[in-house]
């Protein structure tokens, strides 16, 4: 008997605006198009322009009437970040979701961001972490709810506190872990500082499971020349049902957290099933590393000494 493929209800989005990164393939590609089809406009930052224009034919062969376009981001440049911020805050246009799902994993050697970061911890968290700062004052006149994608690898590992940047010693899975924590850690606090500060802005967290992506293929500019063993066994997991999800399937946490009525602030989001590791989308218990307020804090204010980036009102 064939498995039933979970799926989520989303709701009218007509009017809406959507800001979706990392949306030129894989989970973030599925997400824009569904946001698309539910009759938001969507708003895509990509690095690849050519990857971004092929994704944009692709929802709009699915789903002829989209609203879709391309802005320019490279998340491992801080002023390609601020540069988008300048872009989007001059067309003076409210945003009513923004989903943070952009991101790098693993690479073999230790890599830097254009300002000196390490590249996961620089791309993957502060590269994020700036443009919600940039973009606060239009995210504020839309209302929106953020939505920030973690990884299981939030589960493991810890912040390399005394060596944030990995120069002492590189290990390209606890550095992973380390930017889906702090990136994590930093979408609670954006909850905590918005409630606090009356902002009127949502923030929650998602994570998708285990699913083949392009997060562990080959990726030459990234030092791997080939898929991994752990991505084809992923692949092979998937095709069978056993674990893994699909990209389809570990889209649906963060559409869920970014979309649904029900859908909180300061809450986790991700698959149901077994390890939560696929299944259906559903409320779940925050990591233990995600649990402390201090540690929360504490990254937010090294993010923002690191950054340069504020959360303050900007027109």
């Amino acid at each position: 008997m064939a498995r039933t493929a979970p799926d989520l209800t989303i709701p009218d989005l007509t009017g809406k605006i959507a800001v979706v990164t990392g949306a030129s393939d894989g989970m973030g590609l599925g997400i824009a198009a569904r946001l698309a089809k539910a009759g938001a406009e969507v708003v895509m930052p990509v690095r690849n322009r050519l990857k971004g224009e092929k994704a944009i034919a692709r929802i709009k062969q699915e789903h002829p009437k989209a609203a879709v376009s391309l802005r320019d981001l490279d998340l491992s440049s801080l002023a390609s970040v601020a540069a988008l911020g300048t872009t989007l805050r001059d067309e003076e246009r409210p945003i009513h979701l923004l989903i943070n799902n952009a991101g790098v994993m693993t690479p073999p050697s230790r890599q830097t961001t254009a300002d000196g970061f390490e590249l996961q911890f620089g791309s993957n968290h502060l590269g994020h972490f700036a443009l919600v700062a940039h973009l606060l004052p239009l995210l504020r006149a839309g209302r929106a709810r953020v939505t920030s994608q973690l990884s299981v690898a939030a589960n493991s590992g810890s912040i390399n506190w005394d060596d944030l940047n990995w120069e002492k010693s590189y290990n390209a899975g606890r550095a992973y872990s380390q930017s889906k924590i702090a990136f994590g850690l930093f979408g609670l606090e954006l909850e905590r500082r918005s409630q606090a500060g009356g902002w009127g802005i949502t923030s929650n967290i998602a994570h998708p499971g285990i699913a083949p992506t392009n997060l562990l293929a080959a990726q030459p500019h990234m030092g791997r020349a080939k898929d991994t063993t752990s991505v084809r066994l992923i692949r092979t997991l998937s095709r069978h049902g056993i674990l893994a999800g699909t990209p389809d399937s570990g889209a649906l946490p963060a559409l869920m957290a970014a979309t649904s009525p029900e859908a909180r602030g300061g809450l986790f989001y991700g698959p149901s099933g077994l390890g939560h590791l696929s299944g259906a989308p559903a409320e779940q218990a925050l990591y233990s590393r995600l649990r402390s307020p201090e540690d929360a804090e504490r990254i937010w204010r090294i993010s923002e000494n690191l950054t340069g980036a504020t959360f303050l009102a900007r027109r």
